[in-house]
C-alpha cells in the first residue's frame, strides 16, 4: 500500500498543489517560483527518500510570505494525509546534518500534538537571495501546525545562511523519514494510549 496524499489550495494569494509519497525514492519536482526554497525543498525530498511534487503561485510582487506559509500549510497536510492513522509508524526521528561550517539538529516526534521550536542564531545571519532564517522558521511551523506534530530545530553552529538552511533542511528529510518509516514489530499506533 503506498501511502500519499495531496493538497491543493487556492487563495486570493496563492495556488498552491503539493502531491507526496512517503515511501517514495526522493524524486522530486518543486516549483515554488523562490529559488532558493525550491532548493531546499529538493534537499529535504531527497535525503527524506520522499517523492514530492509541489507547484505554486503567489503574489510574489508583494512579498514572498503568502507562498512560503502556504506550502508550509500544504506540506504538512499532505504528509498528515499520506499517513493517515499512522499505525505501525516509529513516530520519532532525529538526525543532524553538518554543511561545511555549519551545522543543524532536526528531532520530530509524530504525536497529534502541535509543538516548534525554530532556528535561533546567537547573531544575525545575513537574508539571501530573498530567503531568510524567519521565512524558513515560518515554513517549518506551518508545516508542524498542519501536520500536528512536534517539530524542533537547533542550529548548533554557522553563520551563513545557505548552509545552515542546507543542513536544517536535509536534517529535517532525514528526520521526518526516521519518524514516518514502518516498525514490523509494531501493528498498531505507537502510543500507550491506544491513539495519538
Amino acid at each position: 500500500m503506498s501511502r500519499s496524499g495531496d493538497v491543493s489550495r487556492k487563495t486570493k494569494e496563492t495556488n498552491i498543489v503539493v502531491k507526496v509519497n512517503v515511501d517514495g525514492k526522493g524524486r522530486n519536482d518543486v516549483k515554488t517560483q523562490i529559488g532558493f526554497l525550491d532548493h531546499m525543498l529538493d534537499l529535504f525530498a531527497y535525503h527524506g527518500l520522499f517523492d514530492l511534487t509541489i507547484k505554486a503561485e503567489g503574489d510574489l510582487n508583494v512579498d514572498i510570505h503568502h507562498t512560503n506559509e502556504d506550502i508550509g500549510i500544504c506540506l504538512g497536510q499532505a504528509f498528515k494525509r499520506a499517513l493517515g492513522d499512522c499505525k505501525g509508524v516509529k513516530r520519532f526521528g532525529s538526525a543532524e546534518v553538518p554543511m561545511d561550517q555549519a551545522r543543524a539538529k532536526v528531532a520530530i516526534d509524530i504525536s497529534n500534538r502541535y509543538a516548534f521550536s525554530g532556528l535561533k542564531s546567537k547573531k544575525p545571519i545575513q537574508a539571501k537571495e530573498n530567503y531568510s532564517i524567519d521565512d524558513a522558521n515560518d515554513l517549518l511551523d506551518s508545516f508542524a501546525k498542519n501536520m500536528n506534530l512536534n517539530l524542533h530545530v537547533d542550529l548548533i553552529s554557522g553563520n551563513d545562511l545557505h548552509h545552515v538552511l542546507e543542513a536544517t533542511f536535509k536534517a529535517f528529510g532525514i528526520a521526518l523519514d526516521q519518524a514516518t518509516q514502518i516498525d514490523p514489530r509494531r501493528k498498531e499506533v505507537p502510543s500507550t494510549k491506544g491513539i495519538l
